[in-house]
């Protein structure tokens, strides 16, 4: 098969594997080893050549490492160290030692054993956090204690790439000369032109190489960028920046070095530059790309043979493997006290094995740290455990969250007090309602779901209840009978809904008033009884529509009465189209109502007003002067 052949059956599997996997929520990484394993076991389009591409699909590491070190500027490393030290620092090593301990058990040796726990520490950033930015977890506690442990992971590759050859030197001459793929070539082969050189020489040499990284990225590579860009040649820019990604890999594996270790160096030494933006966004496409075939080359040489032929044992390994770093990550959330549900999603979601083990186990088998039957059985074994990650994530969505929710170990409030109106939920949108309510003197009765949020409220003096506002018997216990209005300002689209229902049938003399997502979001709330449901994003967006008319130019006067004409078309669009809404979406009669009211808009915001059309009830508002050019 030639190049181009090639690369039409992978660029194919990936363009039709990968958007499908994405739908299914299972993720890009499983997408890839989905198709990997269905162009190479499953149809045999490709065979052989998959370790030659592998090869130079490896180079998308090189790259991811580079971004990564990008990401990682020092101050905000600084600010997260007691999270990367603590929580994400005694879930690597403490790992590590339990598999490597299983290894020694099964008769490795403590190199062997020692690699095996290093690279089964490691879990799926690529799953886990697109997973928490889909469901919106990740701003929750066990979100955020997941991305420091996958932060600390990804650092600890680093040091990883660089243990993994001294393992090998002290595992025995037997394996010394295996370095013939990946990146065990370069464990093996690296650093030749050093090798005469006594040890305190190469030492030196290796440190000098470092030192040097460093301080070209801090004084020379900002000034060749800065002359670079001002050439205003985007393809040029890309040139330098694969350039460097290049020159850093080649340098780094003169003197013996992990390539990768190097260009994470230059990405932390960059990280605070002026383009780092520039490179991330150049660099971005090849690393993808190239990451992207080396995960369908990791599916392509899948063994099915072993699987079919010992299936009980991998999936019994796989399973296990999950379930060690299951408690593990468990035991860890309690000792840093997530609670409830917050606990479960960092263990579940950080149980799997991670993209970095394929990786690290092409390095290990070729520096002879690892042996290939056992780099094939734990392959399949990593594959299994992050092809059945997106299960875990379903069982913690539709099981283990209601219930853990529901057995808090934090018990709800007791309500003490009583006011005229009840608020659920005090995020970003409740506590602008709740401070305007309680600064015109109106006794509030909060309550919300999350402990931190609680807690900083305290320290400003604003009491909140906790308690979960869709449970009817603590909006009883709020007073809510005796009170005058009800504000929904829950986070939760469909809890935001319910919520609104209750109260609407409980509680019919309470008048309600509702945050919505969307237009959509206001039918729906209508419909369930909300007497005023109000777009979250609505006025603060006219509201910077308005100041941006103002930075082109327009007269602040005629800016503010283009916003007040599209606020009043727009709300009267709202109500017009309602007839036209319908709870399964939309149909053709809404969607012709729609673009008949954006031509109606279009005409309204183009004619021109003049002063004639100023409201004389706004005290204190100067129009512009007839003829101003602003108009």
């Amino acid at each position: 098969m030639g190049l181009l052949s090639d690369a039409f059956v992978y660029l194919c599997a990936a363009v039709i594997a990968v958007p499908i996997a994405n739908r299914l929520g299972l993720g890009s990484v499983l997408g890839y080893l989905i198709a990997g394993v269905f162009i190479g076991p499953i149809l045999g389009i490709v065979g052989s050549e998959t370790t030659e591409v592998q090869h130079f699909a490896e180079f998308g590491v090189v790259m991811m490492l580079f971004l990564v070190g990008l990401e990682l500027q020092p101050a905000m490393l600084w600010k997260m160290r007691q999270q990367l030290i603590g929580l994400g620092g005694l879930q690597v090593a403490g790992t590590t030692a339990v598999f490597a301990g299983a290894g020694l058990i099964f008769g490795l040796s403590w190199q062997s054993a020692l690699a095996l726990g290093m690279i089964l520490a490691l879990s799926s950033t690529a799953i886990v956090l697109q997973t928490l930015n889909e469901k919106g977890w990740l701003k929750t506690q066990g979100g955020q204690s997941s991305f420091s442990v996958l932060l600390t992971q990804d650092i600890a590759v680093i040091p990883m790439l660089a243990v993994l050859p001294l393992l090998a030197i002290e595992h025995g001459n037997g394996h010394g000369n295996a370095g013939s793929d990946g990146h065990g070539e370069t464990a093996a082969h690296g650093g030749e032109a050093l090798a005469s050189l006594p040890g305190w020489a190469q030492a030196l040499i290796i440190l000098a190489v470092i030192a040097a990284i460093i301080i070209a990225g801090r004084h020379l590579l900002r000034p060749i960028f800065r002359f670079i860009a001002e050439a205003h040649l985007r393809e040029i820019f890309t040139a330098t920046a694969l350039l460097l990604v290049i020159g850093i890999a080649l340098l780094m594996d003169f003197v013996g070095l992990s390539p990768a270790l190097g260009t994470f160096l230059a990405g932390v030494v960059l990280s605070d530059s002026d383009y780092r933006h520039e490179l991330e966004s150049d660099i971005e496409p090849f690393k993808g790309l190239l990451l992207g075939l080396f995960f369908l080359t990791v599916g392509a040489g899948i063994d099915f043979d072993l699987l079919f032929g010992a299936p009980v044992m991998i999936f019994g390994l796989a399973l296990g493997l999950m379930l060690v770093k299951f408690a593990l990550l468990f035991a860890l959330g309690t000792v840093f006290k997530l609670s409830g549900p917050d606990r479960w999603l960092f263990a579940l979601g950080l149980a799997q094995a991670g993209e970095f083990a394929f990786v690290l186990f092409g390095f290990a088998g070729g520096a002879g740290v690892l042996e290939q039957n056992l780099l094939r059985t734990m392959t399949l074994v990593v594959a299994i455990s992050m092809l059945l990650t997106p299960a875990l994530f379903i069982f913690y969505e539709k099981v283990v969250a209601p219930r853990a929710a529901a057995t808090s170990d934090r018990a709800p409030d007791v309500i003490d007090s009583r006011g005229r109106v009840v608020l659920a939920g005090m995020g970003r949108f409740g506590q602008i309602v709740a401070r305007l309510l309680m600064a015109s003197g109106y006794d509030v009765v909060i309550l919300d779901h999350d402990p931190q949020t609680i807690d900083n409220l305290a320290r400003i003096g604003v009491r909140t209840f906790y308690g979960d506002a869709t449970r009817p018997d603590l909006l009883h216990g709020t007073g809510l009978g005796e009170a005058d209005l009800f504000v929904a300002a829950i986070d939760d689209r469909d809890k935001q809904t319910m919520v609104v229902e209750h109260v609407a049938k409980t509680y019919p003399h309470v008048k309600i008033l509702a945050r919505a997502r969307d237009r959509h979001h206001v039918y729906e709330l209508e419909n369930a009884g909300a007497d005023i449901a109000e777009r979250e994003v609505f006025e603060g967006a006219l509201t910077l529509g308005r100041e941006a008319l103002i930075a082109l130019g327009a007269h602040p006067y005629r800016a503010r009465t283009k916003t007040k004409d599209f606020r009043n078309h727009d709300r009267a669009m709202l109500d017009e189209l309602r007839e036209n809404y319908n709870d399964g979406g939309v149909d053709k009669s809404y969607i012709d109502a729609m673009r008949a009211h954006s031509e109606t808009l279009l005409q309204i915001m183009r004619a021109e007003r003049g002063e004639e059309g100023h409201d004389r009830t706004e005290r204190g508002w100067n129009p512009p002067p007839k003829g101003d050019a602003t108009l």
